[in-house]
């Protein structure tokens, strides 16, 4: 899809960038009219990102096009990337503590916040362990805005900057219908929850389209790791709902259920719950049911 490159600024002695280039072929075929206009959209998302300023995203400083390609410029961040972390853990045979896990997630959410309640909103749509970054000081960074999406009114006008779909394991079922599916803050929650239950069980979550097909596949977090918390457990099962209506709707929504869990005590509600919640009262109505049938029986069985 592209490449990144570490560069020296020549005009402010000392500072590093990350330089990311984009082909023109990543847009789609050469002589395609869509071509021009994902170029026009790039430049669009490029002046979004440049304005974007928080402590959890890498700073747009640039952006600038070649005949064949275009480039955008950012803050180069030091430090390795969570999938890094995680492939240490595991290959001393470690889980990665939830305390920590969860500590990252809160400065996750935070990013994610702030994209979403920009104006327009914008989603990242590719968020994995490998594009978050931990910084030496110990800040999270969310980088790599590749598959940044800038949502507008009408959604038959949005072109991604790049054609992608994300990673398949970390990826919503809505993402796969392309620029004309509809996705929202929801997509992005449900590839954050992906990537926590990643971080927290080495097993990366069965994908959304084999779990449309057999929902039973995906297997719950404290199975594959019993250290996990009830309270973690059921937020990322929450957050990996397969349809957006069954997710959380904001990330702070996520954020709270993480660290509270998820119920109707803190105004939240797990739809995962809610079979087992239909059970429960249809199984209070049955035995009510039952007491009076059998109530009934005893009374007539009287009078005979």
């Amino acid at each position: 899809m592209g490449a990144v490159y570490l560069a020296d600024d020549l005009r402010l002695d000392g500072r590093r960038t990350a330089v990311k280039e984009i082909t023109l072929d990543s847009y789609g075929p050469a002589g395609d009219p869509m071509v021009d206009q994902a170029r026009e959209q790039f430049h669009r998302e490029a002046s979004v990102l440049a304005r974007l300023d928080h402590p959890n995203l890498p700073k747009v400083s640039d952006f600038f096009d070649e005949p064949s390609r275009d480039y955008l410029v950012m803050d180069y961040v030091p430090g390795r990337d969570l999938q890094e972390i995680l492939e240490e853990a595991r290959a001393e045979g470690k889980f990665l503590d939830e305390g920590r896990v969860r500590a990252w997630a809160m400065q996750i959410a935070d990013a994610l916040g702030y994209l979403h309640h920009e104006t327009p909103p914008v989603l990242h749509r590719d968020v994995k362990p490998s594009n978050i970054k931990l910084t030496p000081e110990g800040r999270i960074k969310l980088v790599d805005f590749g598959l940044v999406k800038v949502m507008v009114g009408d959604e038959d006008r949005t072109v991604t900057v790049l054609q992608g779909r994300g990673t398949a394991a970390y990826t919503p079922l809505e993402q796969y219908g392309g620029d004309a599916g509809h996705t929202d803050p929801r997509s992005d929650i449900y590839s954050f929850a992906a990537t926590l239950y990643h971080l927290l069980t080495g097993t990366v979550p069965t994908d959304a389209k084999e779990r449309f097909l057999n929902p039973a596949v995906l297997i719950a977090p404290r199975t594959l790791n019993p250290e996990i918390s009830a309270t973690m457990n059921d937020a990322l099962l929450w957050g990996l709902e397969t349809h957006p209506g069954g997710r959380p709707d904001s990330a702070s929504d996520f954020a709270a259920a993480l660290s509270h869990g998820v119920g109707l005590h803190n105004g939240l509600r797990h739809p995962s719950n809610s079979w087992s919640d239909a059970w429960r009262q249809s199984s209070s109505q049955l035995r009510l049911f039952a007491f009076l049938f059998v109530a009934a029986a005893l009374l007539t069985w009287a009078l005979l």
